[in-house]
């Protein structure tokens, strides 16, 4: 239990339990906000939900970490991370409240997506932000098992906000006004993280000052610049590059497999009922979530007993086959397994892909690798959700989509296979 051992480690210093403790609150938040978002886009009793409406809704809630990802390091490392902490949540408050009314008084869609646009992309600075100022309050010995604990821990707690989401929602219903107050409770909550990071230092967390550091607008043209030459340094190293390949595969197929499992839950196997539909959906969260977290606790027992490039094509082979025999008979008990397996799976290939680019690509070159990477990660999802868009009927119930999923998931367990033995081949 090496997770557990980490956290007990990195929480002995009081700085990092309260900067631990605005990312535990803000992502709770987060996770009210996304059920949220997810209900009134797929689950409205009063629309009717399209693959081409799961795949804009899907975009409006990642693309902003793709596109403004690169981008918003000119200015974490401008500004007092710490009044950024602070102010965020506040400008974040103020647009959801502003999305609420949006969705009480039934404006049309795009102007609710425009709001949750901007949300998400104040979200983007302050995740960032957070991530930036993990060296200043924890040792240089200790921040390998902060950023092992930091991410998993967000990411259970953003589970655990949407469980609390589907709560109130059975409370307060899936009406437009319920969607509203649901908006509304993660504002104040998210603002309640401004409360938290105040007690820190405004200078605690830097930017460092650097005379010789470019202006914003040079730097924000430099970022261009940088990512081409960031992929041009990838493509020497092979391995990190097949590695990071095989996250963005696994992220197009899960991200097919969710398109196809919200219309199947809409349509197919609840007869339209909004309600029964997001219950279903929900379960399959809650199994994927347990696979999210157990892949965190089996992955480096797995990678130390297989090594890394024999575990990632397992992983996606493992998924393939499995989400295929589970999905393929179209009965609703078999979504949450698949859902389970792929969130193994998945977790699983995802902490690969981290510790290969962090091992392989050289320091100067790190930002710039996980810029790509993030673009990857969110951009391959959402392409997957527009063919799903294309190819889709009406009540979900593909064979081609599933498969897709079930070849896809092989196919690049093989290339990954191939791409990484002559890589090593080579290296010899």
């Amino acid at each position: 239990m090496s997770f557990v051992a980490d956290l007990r480690v990195v929480l002995r210093g009081r700085d990092f339990r309260r900067l631990f403790s605005t990312r535990l609150v803000s992502q709770f938040s987060d996770g009210i906000f996304q059920f949220g978002v997810t209900g009134f886009a797929f689950f409205s009793p009063e629309s009717q939900t399209t693959a081409l409406q799961v795949a804009v809704g899907l975009a409006v809630l990642l693309l902003p970490y793709s596109i403004l990802g690169p981008f918003v390091g000119v200015f974490i490392d401008r500004w007092s991370r710490r009044q950024i902490l602070m102010v965020a949540p506040l400008v974040r408050g103020a647009l959801l409240l502003i999305a609420a009314g949006l969705v009480a008084a039934d404006v049309p869609d795009a102007v609710f997506y425009g709001a949750a646009l901007a949300v998400l992309g104040v979200n983007r600075f302050f995740l960032a932000a957070l991530g930036a100022s993990l060296p200043h309050v924890v040792p240089a010995e200790r921040l390998m098992a902060a950023n092992a604990v930091t991410p998993t821990s967000g990411t259970v707690v953003t589970f655990v906000g949407a469980g609390v989401g589907f709560l109130l929602r059975e409370v307060f219903g899936g009406q437009d006004f319920g969607v509203a107050l649901l908006l509304v409770i993660s504002g104040v909550v998210f603002g309640l993280s401004a409360l938290v990071a105040r007690t820190m230092d405004r200078q605690l967390l830097g930017p460092t000052y650097d005379p010789k550091r470019p202006q914003a607008r040079q730097a924000v043209r430099n970022v261009l610049v940088g990512l081409a030459d960031g992929a041009k340094h990838l493509v020497r190293h092979r391995t990190a590059v097949a590695t990071m390949g095989a996250m963005a595969a696994h992220r197009f197929f899960y991200g097919m497999a969710t398109a196809l499992g919200i219309i199947l839950y809409r349509y197919y196997f609840t007869d339209g009922d909004a309600d029964l539909a997001l219950r279903g959906v929900g379960v399959v969260v809650a199994t994927s979530g347990v696979g999210y977290f157990l892949a965190v606790i089996i992955t480096p027992y797995a990678t130390e007993r297989f090594t890394i490039e024999r575990w990632v094509p397992i992983a996606l082979s493992v998924a393939g086959v499995l989400t295929g025999a589970l999905v393929l008979p179209f009965q609703e008990w078999g979504l949450p397994v698949a859902g389970f397996v792929l969130g193994v799976a998945g977790q699983s290939v995802k902490i690969c892909a981290d510790t290969t680019v962090q091992r392989d690509v050289e320091d100067i070159y790190l930002g710039r690798a996980f810029s790509i990477y993030d673009m990857l990660f969110n951009g391959m999802y959402v392409l997957a959700a527009a063919l799903s868009a294309a190819i889709l009927p009406a009540n979900g119930k593909s064979y081609l989509a599933v498969v897709i999923i079930a070849v896809g998931y092989p196919v690049a367990a093989l290339l990954y296979r191939m791409i990484t033995t002559s890589s090593r081949a080579h290296v010899v």
